[in-house]
C-alpha cells in the first residue's frame, strides 16, 4: 500500500518487489505442472540438469544479476542519486534486478546493465551535502601577484552569501603555476551542493568582470614566427 511504501525505501522496495514478483511466478509455474500430474522433484531434477547449461549461455545474465546485488548489499549508491556510472551521469531512477535505470540532465532514460556498473569507478556526486566550485584562469606576467590575488579574493567575497565558513570551507585564491602565456590562478569556494552549478557560473563571471574592472588581461596562447630569408647576402 501507499503508507508503507513511503515507510520502505524507495531503493530496496523496488529490487525487493521484483524479488518477490518472479519467485511467486516460479512457484505458481511449478504448482501448475504439479495439477497436470507432472512429478515436482522429477521437474526439480530437470532444472538441475539444464541450469548448467542454461548458466553457461546466460553468463551476462547471471553477472548483472549478481551485481544488482552487490548493488544493494554495498549501497554505493541509491534512487534519487546523481551518479557517474559506466561511463554515463545521470539520476538513479531505478535498481532492477540486472539493470540500472539513469535518466541525464537533458532528459534521456539509459539503461545500464549492473556488471558494466560494478566492473567499473562509481562516482557519487549527490553523495555529500558540501562541495567545492573551481574555477581557474590565467593572467598576464606583467601583474602584479599580490593585486591578482586580492581581485580574485574580491570575486570570492562577492559571492559571500553562498559560501560556507568553517574549518577547510570559506574560500582560497592559489597560484597553479607558471604556464606558457599566463599566470594560472585557482579560485576554490565551498557551498551547499544544492548551489554548486549556480555559484559556478556566477564565480566565473566575478572573476571576469573584476580582472576587467582592475585592467588585468586574460591573455590567449600566441607564437612568434620568425622567417628566415635564406637569400640574404
Amino acid at each position: 500500500s501507499q503508507p508503507v511504501r513511503r515507510k520502505v525505501d524507495e531503493t530496496l522496495g523496488r529490487f525487493v518487489g521484483k524479488m518477490i514478483f518472479y519467485l511467486i511466478f516460479l512457484l505458481a509455474f511449478v504448482g501448475v505442472l504439479g495439477q497436470f500430474g507432472v512429478s515436482v522433484t522429477s521437474f526439480a531434477a530437470v532444472i538441475a540438469a539444464a541450469g548448467f547449461a542454461i548458466g553457461l549461455a546466460f553468463q551476462g545474465t547471471l553477472s548483472n544479476f549478481a551485481s544488482g546485488v552487490l548493488l544493494m548489499v554495498f549501497r554505493p549508491f541509491k534512487v534519487g542519486d546523481i551518479v557517474n556510472a559506466a561511463g554515463v551521469t545521470g539520476k538513479v531512477f531505478e535498481i532492477d534486478l540486472f539493470t540500472t535505470a539513469l535518466d541525464t540532465p537533458d532528459n534521456r532514460r539509459i539503461i545500464v546493465p549492473n556488471n558494466s556498473i560494478t566492473g567499473t569507478t562509481i562516482e557519487n556526486i549527490s553523495y555529500h551535502s558540501e562541495r567545492r566550485v573551481d574555477v581557474t584562469v590565467g593572467v598576464d606576467y606583467a601583474a602584479s601577484l599580490d593585486k591578482t590575488r586580492e581581485v580574485l579574493a574580491a570575486a570570492a567575497e562577492s559571492l559571500r552569501e553562498f559560501l560556507l565558513d568553517g574549518e577547510g570551507r570559506g574560500y582560497q585564491v592559489v597560484v597553479r603555476e607558471l604556464g606558457d602565456s599566463a599566470v594560472v590562478w585557482t579560485v576554490r569556494c565551498w557551498v551547499d551542493a544544492a548551489d554548486f552549478w549556480t555559484v559556478n557560473e556566477n564565480l566565473i563571471t566575478a572573476v571576469k568582470n573584476h580582472l576587467d574592472q582592475a585592467g588585468i588581461g586574460i591573455p590567449y596562447p600566441q607564437m612568434d614566427v620568425h622567417l628566415i630569408n635564406q637569400n640574404a647576402e
